[in-house]
Parts: C-alpha cells; structure tokens; sequence
C-alpha cells in the first residue's frame, strides 16, 4: 500500500465517524435517540441495504463465487417475498402501536415473559453477530498490515462506538447513506478493472462463457435435496422464513425502518431494498466470478491466506510445501497456455470440445494440490484457517490494483463493516434499554437518564463485540457463519411473531412453552448437524422453518390441551 492509499483510506473512515457525530451533536429526546426522527424512504431503504451490507458481503462473498459460483444468488430469492409479508402485516402494527422495539408488540399480544424471551435470544445471536462484523474487516487489515487481529479488532471496534454512542440511531442512518454511495462507488470501480485486466483478446462475453466452461455461471438448481443449501426450493422456502424473521423481527433491521416518517415511507423503503438487493448480489457474485476468470490467466498463490502458508514454511513441513508450491506453479503454466489458446479459438468465434476438457482436468488437478497443501497448514498449526475463500478478493486487491484503488477498496470493506455493526450495537442498546431495563426498573425516571443508559448500553455491547471478535474462527466462510448464527434463533422468533399477527387464541401461556420446547430442539439440530461428523439432520438455512413450524405446533397444541387458559372453558 502506497501513501495515497493510506490517505484515502484513513480520510474515508474519518469522515465517517466525524460526519456521523457532527450529524448529531446536540441534545436528543430517548424518542429521538432510539427511533431517530422522521426519516423518508431512500434514507430508510439505504439504511435496511447498509445494515444487511456488512464487511462479509464484500469480503466473502466474491470468494464465494470464486470457489463455487454464482448459485448463492439463490439465497436471497426469498427476500422480496418476505419484504411483501412484512410490508402487508408487520409494519401497520408496529406503526399503530407506536413501539421502540419489535418485541414491545408481543407483550401487548401476549405477556411480559414472551416479549422478555424473543429480546433474549435476539439479544444473543445479534450480539454473537456483531462480533463477526468486526471480526471480518479485522481479517483483512491483519493481511495488509501484519498487526495481530486483537489490536484490529479493538480499533475498528472504538470507531463505530464514537459516532454510534454520540448520536443513536440518527446517527447510524445518516452514516450509512454515505456509506453505501463508497461502497457501491468501490465495487464497480473494482469490476470495471477487473474486466479491463483481462487478456485483450477476452471480450466480457467470452470471459463469462470462460465461467460457465468451468461451471461458475450456474444460477439456478432446481433439483431438491434438503441437504443441499443452496437451491431454489431451499430458497423460496427457507431463505424465505430467514428473511422474514430478519427484516420483520430482528431489531438491527425493524429500527431501521421504525424511524420512517409514515407508514407508506417504510413500506417503500423496505420495498426499494427488496427490490434492487437481488441484483446488488449477483453483481457482487459476478464480481468474484471476474476475479475467477482474472486468475485463470495470472498467477495464484497454493493458499489464499498469508498466515496460513508463513506457519507452514516456518514448520517441519515446509519441504513437503515447497514441492506442492513447485507442482502449483507447474500446473498454472499449463493451464494458462491452455487457457490462452481456449481464449484466442472464442476470439475467433469458435469453441473447442478438447481444450474445455483439458481445462477442466487442469483445474481439478490445481484443486487436488491445493488440498493437500490445505492439509499441511493444518498439521503446522491448528490454530490457522485453512479455508481460504474469505482471502480471495483481499488478495487480488492488494496485488493487482493500482495504487490509490487499493485504499478505495479497503475503504469500502471498512465502511460496510461499520454500517452493520452500528446498526447492530444501536439494535441491541435500544431492546436492552426497552425491553429489559426500562420494563422491569421499579423507579421512575425521566428521558434524559434513559438516553443515557442507551449509550452504556452501546458502549457495554460494543465491548462485548469486540471481546467476541477476538476468539471467533472461521466457519465454512464467514458469510455462512452469520447465516447459521441467526438460522438457530430466527425461526422460533418468527414462530412467535407469526402466532400473534395471525393466530389470535392461542395465548402467552402456550407460545411461551412453545417457543422454549422450539428453541431447544432447532440448537441441539444445529450443534449435531455442524459439529458432530457422521451427523446429518438439517443444513442451517432448514432451521429456519422448522424452528417456526414447531413453535406453531407447539403452541396450538397446548394451547388446544390447557382448558385454564380460557376461562369460559374452566372445568367444574
């Protein structure tokens, strides 16, 4: 990284934090501070992008489709589904009943100990989630910089609670327009030269029929396999029940669009980003796709992840790694001269049966290596993620991008990674002030002292992100890693907010020892299924319904067999 980069870098988050806190500068009512005024539709809709937007949407995702393709675009088909639910039942109540928090609407419905319980376990897995927000950005800086991820960790942590602490959810909203403007600013600046690196003779169309040879065009799958998480029914049917409960029962998004000015201004809002988020994913998919093609002509290393080979040529088995580096370096000569002959055949407008063939053994065989080169980081230290999809965007930033671009491109993984996060530590500040200390303080107070527990909240959450950031590993990539944290809770959330919207007779009793039965089931599937080999019950994007199903069964069940409930039914 050069000077420039430095300067630009450092001067984007500057402006950020500074803007966010000169934004809000003055005296804030708790209304003020916790649902953040009157915001219209394109502030709102930026701010529901940006929180969702976080550092693993930049990081893993292109590393995603690098490694595996463009299927995960499927993951989100059931978002614009869910945005119309929520648009048709969520957000009339919620702006009828004047709530903080999404969890003030159950004890209305049903009682204190339902509300009190949906506020934990959001409580938890948003907090667990926060950590991995700074945990992602930290990743990066650590590559470019060689600092240790603790201290990484720590710095991006302070930055967002300065301006997050200082103005509440105001703050948060106006940063994050402007965050999104770096951020989508970034990510076609980085296309645009990622398509202009390649060969001369590689037109953007032959590049992605390059992709496609090497099945990474992919989209859809219409073959059914619960085991398979990414598919169209896995889609339509589990990311649908993720997405409802994200954006219609996870504070760090329902705040977003709480502080809309009226219902039609959340409603729209909420629709802009069902709407253009698809698209905004299969671009950023694609991008990594480009990073694929890019690769395909030029020089990889055996392992993305630089901490990962320095343990392993600094240990017994460094020998066995330089002669797996020599075979790598073999094998990309060969399929870069053959790669190029397959380039100069579309030039012409041909194709060429044998040389797809030959490509796709070359490939295979550079995957082969790569996993036993995987194997040995492992044996050489534990401790080292081996998985090195995360690391394939961050590498090509910093090797192959002109000098002040690569300052840009930080910038734009940072600023996501500050966007989500202060949305998260706000979302978790203003349910714990809400849904815990206000609810069950046995003392009056007056606005101010509540504005000022929200910002040691924000403060005590954001430390808590941080000591969580510092012990996460990676899971499969990080992107995953989130999605599984809220598929072991979302469900029985949604279970519980679905039961009140539309099962009127079932009481709080029921839903309360539904939801508890419900919880428990869906994390023992989670645990067994991901971390006991040999185990196989439901991939994490399946917890979602069935956490929400059995908290429906459940609750009709008891709320069938306990006669108490309805005194009318009293027995004699």
């Amino acid at each position: 990284m050069g000077t420039i980069d430095w300067f630009i870098l450092a001067s984007t988050l500057a402006f950020i934090v500074f803007y966010g806190v000169y934004k809000t500068r003055g005296k804030q009512s708790s209304e003020q501070y916790l649902k953040g005024g009157d915001a219209r539709w394109w502030t709102v809709g930026l701010s529901v992008m940006a929180t969702q937007a976080s550092a693993i949407t930049f990081l893993s995702t292109p590393g995603q489709a690098y490694t595996e393709g463009m299927e995960f675009v499927q993951f989100y088909f059931g978002l614009p589904i869910a945005v119309v639910i929520i648009c048709i039942s969520f957000i009339p109540v919620y702006h009828k009943l004047k709530v903080y928090t999404a969890y003030e609407f159950l004890e209305n419905r049903f009682n204190v100990q339902t509300r009190s319980l949906a506020s934990i376990l959001f409580l938890i897995q948003r907090g667990l989630a926060a950590g991995i927000t700074i945990y992602a950005p930290a990743i990066i800086l650590s590559s470019v910089l060689g600092w240790e991820l603790k201290y990484l960790n720590i710095l991006i942590g302070i930055l967002v609670i300065i301006y997050t602490v200082s103005g509440g959810t105001k703050a948060v909203n106006v940063t994050q327009k402007q965050q999104m403007i770096v951020i989508m600013a970034g990510m076609i600046t980085a296309f645009v030269l990622i398509v202009t690196a390649l060969p001369e003779n590689v037109t953007f169309d032959n590049a992605l029929q390059m992709a496609g040879d090497a099945d990474k065009m992919k989209i859809l799958d219409f073959g059914f396999s619960y085991q398979d998480r990414y598919n169209v029914w896995s889609a339509l049917f589990g990311a649908t029940f993720l997405m409802l409960s994200y954006f219609g029962t996870d504070q760090s998004q329902v705040q977003r669009y709480l502080s809309g000015k009226s219902v039609k201004q959340m409603r729209i809002g909420l629709l802009f980003n069902g709407l253009l988020k698809v698209p905004m994913q299969f671009f950023i998919l694609l991008v990594g796709v480009m990073v694929f093609v890019f690769y395909q002509f030029n020089a990889t290393p055996l392992n993305f992840n630089p901490a990962g080979e320095q343990a392993v040529l600094e240990s017994e088995y460094k020998q066995e790694y330089i002669k797996l580096q020599n075979n790598h370096k073999s094998i990309l000569e060969e399929k870069q001269q053959t790669q190029k002959q397959y380039a100069a055949i579309l030039a012409d407008g041909y194709e060429n049966d044998n040389l797809k063939v030959e490509l796709n053994r070359l490939r295979a065989e550079e995957e082969y290596n790569r996993s036993k080169a995987r194997i040995l980081i492992e044996k050489a230290d534990e401790g080292i993620e081996t998985n090195d999809k995360d690391f394939v965007f961050i590498h090509f930033i910093l090797n192959h991008l002109p000098k002040g671009l690569i300052g840009l491109l930080l910038a734009v993984i940072l600023s996501a990674a500050m966007s989500s996060t202060a949305s998260e530590l706000n979302a978790l500040s203003s349910t714990t002030a809400v849904d815990i200390y206000k609810r069950f303080s046995k003392t009056e107070r007056d606005d101010d002292h509540y504005v000022r527990m929200s910002k040691w909240f924000t403060l005590a959450w954001g430390i808590a992100a941080i000591g969580f950031a510092s012990v996460v590993s990676l899971f499969d990539n990080l992107i995953q890693l989130v999605n599984f944290i809220g598929s072991i809770f979302y469900g029985t959330i949604l279970g519980i907010f679905l039961v009140a919207l539309y099962i009127k007779h079932i009481k709080g009793k029921a839903i309360f020892i539904a939801a508890c039965l419900s919880q428990v089931i869906v994390a023992t599937c989670a645990i067994l299924h991901e971390f006991v080999p040999g185990i196989e019950i439901l991939p994490f994007l399946w917890l979602n319904p069935l956490g929400a199903i059995l908290t429906i069964v459940f609750a009709f069940l008891i709320q069938l067999g306990d006669y108490n409930n309805e005194p009318h039914l009293n027995r004699l």
